[in-house]
């Protein structure tokens, strides 16, 4: 028989079961026994029968397709979360289409008019801005959306980050309490909620100890804007002593200016700390004090909040915030009395 020509009513035949029994075995979270999801998948194997996906999608009305939007993959926290999120969903029975934009919401609106012709079943937007009008669009239509690592001040979606403000207080109390009192900041995309959550922590942090910034510069969540932030920042006699940079990302390039090109001792004459946590934070040449954030848990909740709004129908916009440890390492002074113990977690 020409694998083509395969229905599922030629497997439940070989098999011996309905046609009923192989549409639940290849219908992701069908209630169906072992031994009859074995029967049917060898009778399939021996058969060459793969089900047609579109025309359930025509018969159902559901693709089982995950739209999700990336602005960029060089910062190394978005690749981790891209197969972290993939894998998740994949486990419930959708697939993902990753779409790349830029992080400006003209763009945004833009990719999911392209999206939306694939009638996905649901939408994540990682680290991208998304129009009010786009808002009303989704709505009307009734795509699930849920933003990853980025909020929004309507609440009309459910949203998921680590708790950014909190993590910018908690360095602002650790730089101070390790005696630093030049502080600055360099910051990421100003369209960013969790840029202005984190600088928002942090300079509500350095104030409870009756502080303000020493220095602002702009990084934009790039590289070689940081970089150049960087070299601004440190060009003159009076220099910082202490620079929280709003991701990891960019401050690997703060601490390439820092060391490389101005001959400048990390921690000895400034310290440098970060947020995100990635792989490569951890290793000797960075060594970089850092907000984790917890990937897994806002991958998992992320997960719960769309798959509630397809499968359950629920309507109520979450708005989760995870706590995030600080991450003590080699980049920035510690505080007088500070253990190596006391070095992850806090």
């Amino acid at each position: 028989m020409a694998r083509d020509n395969v229905t599922s009513l030629d497997v439940a035949r070989r098999a011996g079961v309905s046609q009923s029994a192989v549409s639940r075995v290849f219908t992701p979270g069908a209630s169906v026994s072992q031994s009859m999801t074995d029967r049917v998948l060898a009778a399939a194997t021996e058969l060459g029968y793969r089900p047609n996906v579109l025309a359930r999608t025509m018969i159902t009305g559901k693709s089982r397709l995950i739209g999700l939007v990336i602005a960029y993959l060089d910062n190394q926290f978005y690749p981790e979360i891209l197969e972290k999120l993939s894998t998740s969903l994949q486990q419930r029975g959708y697939h993902v289409l990753v779409f790349m934009a830029q992080q400006t919401a003209g763009n945004i609106d833009d990719v999911l008019e392209e999206i939306m012709d694939y009638q996905v079943d649901g939408i994540v937007l990682a680290s991208v801005a998304m129009s009010s009008v786009l808002a009303e669009r989704c709505d009307a239509a009734g795509i699930p959306v849920v933003l990853f690592n980025r909020a929004e001040q309507q609440d009309r979606f459910s949203t998921v980050t680590s708790d950014n403000f909190a993590g910018g207080r908690a360095l602002a109390d650790f730089l101070v309490a390790g005696g630093h009192h030049r502080i600055a900041y360099i910051a990421g995309w100003e369209g960013a909620s969790t840029q202005r959550d984190r600088e928002a922590g942090f300079r509500a942090g350095l104030a409870a100890h009756g502080r303000e910034l020493f220095a602002r510069g702009g990084g934009d969540f790039l590289t070689e804007q940081a970089a150049k932030a960087a070299r601004e920042m440190f060009a003159g006699d009076d220099i910082p002593d202490a620079v929280f940079v709003a991701n990891d990302h960019m401050a690997f390039a703060v601490l390439e200016v820092l060391r490389g090109e101005l001959g400048l001792g990390v921690p000895e004459d400034v310290s440098v700390v970060g947020y995100d946590d990635v792989q490569l934070a951890g290793w000797p040449s960075f060594d970089l004090t850092t907000i984790r954030q917890p990937s897994n848990a806002m991958v998992m909740e992320t997960v719960s909040a769309l798959l509630a709004q397809i499968e359950e129908g629920a309507s109520r916009p979450q708005r989760v915030k995870i706590d995030g440890p600080l991450v003590v390492r080699g980049s920035a002074r510690r505080p007088y009395g500070w253990k190596e113990d006391d070095d992850e977690g806090v």
